[in-house]
């Protein structure tokens, strides 16, 4: 019984610490907190430049933006310059059984993605190819290709 009593003792203790250890840390986060700033000591100003500042902005380098030049998202599809779409390469790579491969863009060494649905006659690695581009969710495609003889 007396074992009993010095295990309890024990527990005992430790939950005295515990809760010590846990005031200790109360009153440290308290002590240091950063509540309390003032509201210039929070405030933060764009430069004209577009960069955050806590110094208000020099009046004499502001200028005066028209509100109809502010463009808010993507510009349309017509806005955007034509992209050279007619484009020539090499067949890196098409598995027939897969029926998909790689097209080596001939101006920019870039790699283009081609499904057997988009060929206008039969591919085979190492062909030079004519084709055009078209985008997709993963990327470009090439669509529309043909051998050149």
């Amino acid at each position: 019984m007396g074992t009993e009593t010095m295990a309890k003792k024990e527990r005992e203790k430790k939950k005295q610490k515990k809760k010590q250890e846990k005031q200790d840390k109360k009153a440290n986060r308290k002590d240091s907190n950063d509540k309390g700033k003032s509201l210039e000591e929070m405030m933060m100003y764009l430069d004209e430049n577009g960069n955050l500042s806590p110094t208000p902005p020099d009046p004499r380098k502001m200028r005066a933006i028209e509100a109809d030049s502010i463009q808010i998202g993507v510009p349309k599809r017509e806005d955007l310059p034509p992209e050279e779409t007619q484009r020539t390469g090499k067949v890196r790579f098409f598995d027939k059984t897969k029926g998909y491969g790689f097209i080596d863009d001939a101006i920019n060494r870039d790699s283009v993605f081609v499904h057997q649905n988009a060929l206008t006659e039969e591919i085979r690695e190492g062909d030079k190819v004519s084709f055009e581009t078209e985008r997709t969710a993963k990327g470009l495609s090439a669509v529309n290709v043909k051998r050149i003889v």
